[in-house]
Parts: structure tokens; C-alpha cells; sequence
């Protein structure tokens, strides 16, 4: 909760004030704006700002993309589809990146790492991109690392908030978090 009783989304966990949990899934999120939990878990009323859920959304995806190009500058992270394939062959990649509205064909030519969280298309091509300083980006991949796994817990969020294709009805993923 950020000055005059406001509800700030906090994706990070470092500002100061009172914070209130709500679970990174869109439908959560939703239903604390919808049915005004924040002024009950805050005991008093709250003002919750217009597209909190989508502020939320897009302060995920901040981290998620400022994560990714860290990783490429320090030598964690590649994209191609060539290259992804010779990590994959080396077995250098902890975590596949696929565009979300990348051609299924070439996305499946590309084995996916084993273990939970090794695997993520929750960004479009031009939004992986942006990460890598290129207009587009269908295949990246990140190295095993601290950087690597910090990106797995904001990649985890986010795709909990973000919606899929089937809810949003086809079109780009839709923002919202809290």
C-alpha cells in the first residue's frame, strides 16, 4: 500500500509501507479488485487505481525482459535458432524461451530441457526481442546461473497473471497483476 491509502502494485517486494499478498494468477487478482479484498486484508478502505491487474502484468514483464538482457550481456543467454540448438546439444541451457506466437513447426524442432521451469512461451516474438536488442525473437535460451533462476520465479509470475491465447480468445496476452 503506497501514500493516501493507495494500493501500488510492488512486484519487486522492496517498497516500504504495508504489503498485501495476493497469489500471482490473474483470476486472484480479479477477485480481491472485484470484491474489494484489499480494504479488508488492510482493515481499512483502500483506493485500488484503474488496471492494477495490468499494472501488475506490466511490472512483471519489466523484470522479466530486464532479466533476459542481463543475461545476454553476461554471456547467459543466446537466440537462434542455431544457437539454441548447439546449447541444447551441449546441454549448456537451463531454460528454453519460445515466442508465444511463434510457427508451432519451427518451435518443435527444438527439444525442451528436462525439470520444472525449464520451458516458457509466454512472450511474443517482438517482446523477446526487445531483450536481445532485435526487432524479433523466436528461440532464446538461458545458462544455468543465479540470474537464470531469478528469472524463473518472475517467469512463473507472470505467466500466472498474463493471459493464455485459449482465455483471451486468440488475440496478445492481456497485462494484470497486483
Amino acid at each position: 500500500m503506497g501514500p493516501g491509502d493507495t494500493i501500488y502494485p510492488d512486484v519487486a517486494g522492496k517498497l516500504p509501507g504495508r504489503g498485501l499478498y495476493v497469489a500471482a494468477e490473474r483470476e486472484a487478482l480479479e477477485t480481491a479488485v472485484r470484491k474489494k479484498l484489499f480494504s479488508k486484508g488492510a482493515k481499512r478502505q483502500v483506493a485500488i487505481p484503474e488496471g492494477l491487474v495490468d499494472a501488475v502484468e506490466d511490472g512483471l514483464l519489466r523484470r522479466v525482459l530486464d532479466r533476459i538482457s542481463m543475461a545476454r550481456k553476461a554471456g547467459r543467454a543466446v537466440t537462434g535458432f542455431e544457437k539454441v540448438k548447439d546449447w541444447l546439444d551441449k546441454d549448456q541451457v537451463a531454460i528454453l524461451l519460445q515466442a508465444s506466437d511463434g510457427s508451432e513447426r519451427g518451435k518443435s524442432k527444438l527439444y525442451r530441457p528436462g525439470g520444472r521451469g525449464s520451458f516458457f512461451d509466454i512472450l511474443t516474438a517482438r517482446e523477446l526481442g526487445l531483450s536481445f536488442g532485435r526487432e524479433r525473437v523466436i528461440h532464446a535460451a538461458l545458462a544455468a546461473g543465479k540470474l537464470t533462476d531469478v528469472f524463473r520465479d518472475d517467469a512463473v509470475r507472470l505467466s500466472g497473471v498474463r493471459m493464455s491465447d485459449k482465455q483471451n480468445g486468440g488475440s496478445d496476452p492481456v497485462p494484470g497483476k497486483v
